[in-house]
């Protein structure tokens, strides 16, 4: 039995036995021992039992498959899994109650206001983002979690530090679908302690899924819906296999039918994208779809392809559209994946947002959404995301336009589509390196890191919706230019000292604010684009760095 205590710098979940438990060392704040009870904990207790091993060694495979294809193995379609390919005779679950319809999809973080904007949107469903879009600050991980369980019973309120109301007031609210963080970050303001008494930082995959479906996956079932959740970063079938193996336990524990979960699986690394059939095998039960998470993708090809030499090296970041070679061959392999095996295919994020004090920035923005979703629609994507509530008629009408009446396309199949494992390694766009797309990704950078350890994860910067993943291919670029010894087209050769400099006058030439944490986000990114070491992702000694609580 776990029992809560509060001291007075952290609150601590201990066991009264020498028995596997989950502490808890964040300092407590209002409401959050609704989150943090000692049945909850009892449960990721529980999780981190069964499931912490086999994440580690996952985690590993990682990094074995990553110095392969830095060594000169490039990934293919796996021989060993030849005849689930080939297979014709198993489909997925599909979708769940309330995901039929998926057309337009609102992204977003979990704080109070952004929840009820996402409620208000008039969309058909909420991804509610404890990953890329959170900063995953203690307050903002369990706060989060307090959003997510007053939304889903109609409770949810805010008043801003302005004095402004909101509340939900939508008659059809969207869908929630969780995402938790990727098997790769931990929460460090939880310590799970094994049954030998080894302790170490908390798995955050765990802590965010296992606190939002311990206390709202059996009020979601009685209102209608369930617990459904986007999976990130995954890399493989077996990490795959981890999070089904994970749903069936869950179920059990909880008292729910198998198969009540649903996921939705994000193919936002270059592995994973050969594996796709693999990964809707294994979830078979309990997989709804894949998406197509377009910017951790872009990054995920610079990270493994970074050292391979000048072959691989991608030009200014607004050169790499969804038409590119190898976009283009990931997406349509994705389709065509999904609607054979009858799960839905969801689009990606176009970056542009509009502005509702420049008409013409607004314009471009809505042209550009339009053009992206209308291709999706016709590629046979069943649905799309949007970063902004403005640009949900902007999508829906590209699908509406397609779909008609119909919840989704799935019936379509794309006998027309290839690919090869070539196809997908095309990295070949033909333009150029400039001086402003060094700067650019310098400067989105670091404004982006500043705002993330202010608590922020999803940041408008010049017109465009930046998060963690299109932060990382920012500063990821910065360090494979250097290291394969590129130039801009001006002719300016791309060196460790040039890009100091561009720190230095970026920094320079931001509007300083009382609070601001420009100096450090400079320091961070001068450590994760310019050192001779590759951290893997940025939000790795960011996080231990900068938001943990001493």
């Amino acid at each position: 039995m776990i029992t809560t205590q509060a001291a007075p710098q952290q609150q601590t979940a201990t066991s009264s036995t020498a028995g596997p438990r989950i502490e808890v060392i964040g300092r407590p704040f209002d409401r959050s021992d609704e989150i943090l009870t000692a049945e909850a904990l009892q449960f990721l207790t529980e999780l981190h039992s069964r499931f912490a091993s086999t994440r580690h060694e996952r985690l590993a495979d990682r990094q074995r498959r990553r110095y392969e294809i830095g060594n000169g193995r490039d990934p293919k379609f796996r021989d060993d899994t030849r005849s689930i390919r080939e297979d014709a005779s198993w489909s997925v679950a599909g979708a769940g109650p309330g995901l039929e319809d998926r057309r337009v999809e609102i992204t977003g973080p979990t704080d109070p206001k952004m929840t009820i904007n996402a409620m208000n949107s008039g969309a058909r469903v909420w991804l509610a983002d404890q990953e890329d879009a959170t900063s995953p600050t203690w307050r903002n991980v369990i706060g989060g979690q307090l959003s997510l369980s007053d939304a889903i019973r109609d409770r949810l309120e805010y008043t801003s530090p302005e004095g402004k109301e909101y509340r939900v007031t939508a008659e059809r609210t969207p869908t929630i679908v969780m995402r938790p963080r990727g098997w790769h970050l931990v929460e460090k303001h939880m310590r799970f302690i094994d049954a030998q008494g080894q302790s170490g930082a908390a798995s955050g995959s765990l802590v965010d899924f296992g606190l939002y479906a311990f206390h709202n996956a059996r009020e979601l079932v009685a209102r209608g819906r369930g617990p459904y959740f986007y999976i990130a970063k995954l890399e493989s079938s077996e990490e795959a296999k981890l999070w089904d193996d994970i749903f069936a336990y869950t179920e059990q524990a909880l008292g729910l039918d198998h198969g009540t979960i649903r996921a939705t699986v994000l193919i936002e690394t270059l592995p994973a994208a050969f594996e796709m059939e693999e990964i809707l095998y294994v979830m078979r039960d309990h997989i709804a779809g894949l998406n197509a998470g377009r910017w951790d993708y872009i990054f995920s090809i610079i990270k493994n392809y970074r050292g391979r030499g000048a072959r691989f090296v991608l030009p200014d970041r607004s050169e790499v559209t969804m038409t590119v070679p190898f976009m283009r061959a990931y997406t349509e392999l994705l389709v065509k994946t999904c609607h054979k095996r009858g799960a839905h295919a969801i689009g990606g994020m176009s970056a542009f947002i509009p502005n509702r004090r420049d008409p013409e920035v607004t314009r471009r923005a809505e042209e550009k959404v339009r053009a992206d979703k209308q291709r999706e629609a016709t590629d046979g994507f069943d649905g799309t995301w949007v970063a902004h509530p403005d640009l949900i008629p902007v999508a829906q009408a590209e699908f509406d336009a397609v779909l008609g009446d119909r919840p989704n396309q799935i019936d379509r199949q794309r006998d027309d589509v290839e690919v090869t494992a070539a196809q997908l390694l095309n990295v070949h766009i033909g333009r150029d390196i400039t001086e402003a797309g060094v700067r650019e990704n310098v400067s989105i950078g670091i404004r982006y890191i500043e705002a993330w350890l202010r608590g922020l994860g999803a940041v408008a910067i010049d017109n465009l919706m930046e998060d963690a993943a299109t932060a990382e291919i920012s500063r990821s670029q910065i360090w494979q230019w250097i290291h394969q010894d590129q130039s801009t087209a001006e002719g300016t050769r791309i060196t460790r000292e040039w890009v100091s400099e561009l720190v230095r006058e970026a920094v320079a030439g931001f509007d300083r604010f009382e609070g601001d944490r420009y100096d450090d986000a400079a320091d961070l990114f001068a450590d994760v684009a310019l050192g001779d070491d590759f951290p893997t992702f940025l939000t790795v000694p960011a996080y231990s760095r900068y938001l943990v609580d001493a």
